[in-house]
């Protein structure tokens, strides 16, 4: 008995589909399981201790295509969560990217650890120190390369922010 060839492609078609849907699926698995590309703590980590060139646009696209559209945009800033992300071995559950409402040009993370076990942390991972700049209860800690870490109410952020550079001369 031989088949009627539309049924025979019409199968082949559904074949295709599925394969192509379960290719689909594992390229994103990553994505839905909520993985951390190995990119993410040279990328944005540079950034937040002030080692990269800041271009909030690049953060905005990078932040987007790894951890999907922002959840909220306040403050000058679009706020991306990472889900279970880590930054020189401190947990980071939130980064942001100026908007281009600022005259500054800024990236920054929040992290579970406190200033004085973030800053630790940064020294213990990339070399970085951060110094008191002054001696009230909640100080802000400050690198050489700029970067700052603040109290943000039971946890931190860390941040690099610089003036957005003058437009070309016409």
């Amino acid at each position: 008995m031989s088949r009627h060839p539309l049924r025979v492609l019409a199968a082949a078609s559904r074949a295709a589909a599925r394969r192509a849907l379960a290719a689909a699926l594992l390229c994103l698995a990553p994505a839905i399981a909520g993985a951390v590309p190995s990119t993410f703590g040279p990328v944005i980590g540079s950034a937040v201790l002030c080692r990269s060139h800041l271009d909030n646009a690049y953060f905005y696209a990078y932040m987007a295509s790894t951890f999907g559209p922002h959840y909220k945009h306040e403050g000058g800033a679009y706020w991306f969560k990472t889900g279970p992300a880590s930054l020189w071995g401190a947990t980071v559950s939130d980064i942001m990217v100026s908007d281009d409402t600022s005259e500054l040009v800024f990236v920054g993370a929040v992290s579970d650890a406190g200033p004085d076990a973030l800053e630790a942390a940064i020294r213990a991972a990339s070399g970085v120190r951060h110094f008191k700049a002054d001696a009230t209860a909640f100080p802000v800690r400050q690198s050489r390369p700029g970067s700052k870490i603040v109290y943000f109410l039971d946890k931190s952020k860390v941040y690099c922010a610089k003036y957005k550079p003058l437009p070309p001369a016409r």
